[in-house]
């Protein structure tokens, strides 16, 4: 494992993931959000509780590149998307567990679930396009002229 190299994928990785969250959950999908007025906490207990949303997106980034690097063998922007892509719909099940038991409405489990499926393929395609697999080994050898 390249550590500089994942370091930075992690950095890049969390700097994505948490403005994308901002934008996604916390701006276009603000209105629906506020269909269910007891499904956030109010503004100020907000404010109190950031750095768990902070730690929150530190953690997601650490484990999805953690698991990018290690899990998808051939690397690069194209693998680690496809696996971004499987990561998000993997979000889907714990999304549709919380429709089934809290007050969602259909715009929120369809914003939350494909907002999952975009954020992490980009990300992974981030991840892959910044910890690119080395190359192998590659011996040239001079040809004998003839």
């Amino acid at each position: 494992m390249h550590w500089k190299k994942l370091l930075i994928a992690f950095i890049a990785a969390f700097v994505f993931l948490f403005f994308f969250g901002f934008i996604w959950y916390g701006m276009l999908m603000q209105s629906a959000h506020h269909e269910v007025p007891t499904l956030l906490r109010p503004e100020a207990d907000f404010k109190r509780y950031f750095p768990c949303l902070v730690l929150g997106h530190l953690v997601m980034a650490f484990f999805f590149t953690v698991l990018c690097v290690r899990f998808v063998p051939g690397g690069g922007l194209g693998a680690t998307a496809a696996f971004g892509i499987l990561v998000g719909l993997l979000y889907a099940g714990p999304h549709l567990i919380s429709f089934a038991v809290q007050p969602l409405t259909p715009k929120i489990f369809g914003g939350w679930t494909l907002g999952a499926i975009i954020q992490f393929t980009i990300a992974g395609a981030i991840i892959g396009a910044i910890y690119k697999p080395a190359p192998a080994h590659v011996t040239f050898v001079k040809e004998r002229p003839r």
